[in-house]
């Protein structure tokens, strides 16, 4: 027999408003500490120097991670206009700089080739993984790589206040994989005045609003009481993307074993991806096919 995980067997999302000075990882594990959790995981990384919206899911609801990962995600802004850094944002080092500074109607008129599908170098200092290492180990060692570049939706971005000319504040809906910092440095290159963001925070993710997170002192005070739970969010907030359909009873014991089972429908097509509920709580995630749900992954919910 496997060993017993320790701790409770909680699920659904605690939606946090991260400050900055933290990883994405320490505030999960903040969140795992104080309600005693299982497991826990996060939709979204955020860097230690950025704030806002970090949803974290426990339990059941790290199924859904996926589905928030994916979801559009909105944030706001500041461009420092005039500097470039070795890491795209006010932590690094200068390496250029620029007296030139761009009119809002540059900014606006550049700002075009940074909306719908974009292609999208990450920065050196990230996350992605270079013949097995990460890119911000290489960094820090000195060494400059070829980062290649990826997709990017961006659905919206905007000039929201130009506070002064060295700086330009922006809010940007985009979805998965998004780099701020990467749209900071190449619109700076774009104006050829160099950028780099001076701060950076995330509104909202798919159905999760900053506004509506707790922050880490709430989280250290309501530590290991019944008041942090009643905080939580059903694991279902994190299908909100997808379209739902209830179960038959006979269904629902079918796909809690991991079969198909009979669902009921109006508007799903062949072949689409959608969740199956039963008393209004989640049973699976799967494909539908002709009057049944193809489970992908099952929830165990008590």
């Amino acid at each position: 027999m496997g060993r017993k995980r320790k701790g409770r067997a909680i699920s659904g999302w605690l939606v946090i408003d991260k400050p900055a000075g933290i990883t994405s990882t320490a505030v999960v594990n903040k969140v795992r500490w104080a309600l005693q959790a299982q497991k826990a995981g996060h939709a979204g990384t955020l860097d230690p120097a950025a704030t806002g919206v970090l949803a974290v899911a426990l339990g059941e609801a790290t199924k859904t991670v996926p589905y928030i990962t994916d979801a559009l995600k909105c944030y706001r802004f500041m461009v420092r206009l005039g500097q470039a850094t070795t890491t795209d944002d006010a932590e690094g080092t200068i390496v250029a700089t620029s007296d030139q500074r761009p009119t809002d109607a540059q900014i606006e008129a550049a700002l075009g080739a940074f909306r719908g599908e974009i292609q999208q170098v990450p920065p050196q200092f990230s996350a992605v993984k270079v013949e097995g290492e990460r890119a911000y180990d290489i960094a820090r060692a000195g060494d400059e790589m070829e980062l290649a570049a990826r997709p990017l939706w961006v659905e919206r971005l905007e000039i929201v206040a130009r506070p002064d000319a060295d700086h330009v504040e922006l809010e940007m809906v985009c979805g998965k994989g998004g780099y701020v910092r990467s749209i900071a440095r190449d619109l700076g290159a774009a104006l050829g005045c160099h950028g780099h963001v001076a701060w950076l925070r995330r509104t909202w993710s798919g159905p999760f609003e900053a506004s509506e997170g707790l922050s880490m002192e709430q989280i250290e005070a309501l530590a290991h009481s019944p008041e942090l739970d009643t905080y939580l969010r059903p694991l279902e907030q994190g299908l909100s993307d997808l379209p739902e359909l209830p179960a038959t009873p006979e269904g629902a014991a079918k796909l809690r074993n991991g079969n198909p089972g009979m669902v009921l429908t109006s508007s799903v097509e062949y072949g689409d991806e959608a969740w199956a509920s039963y008393e209004g709580r989640a049973v699976a995630v799967g494909v539908y096919k002709a009057g049944e749900l193809h489970p992908s992954r099952v929830f165990v919910q008590g």
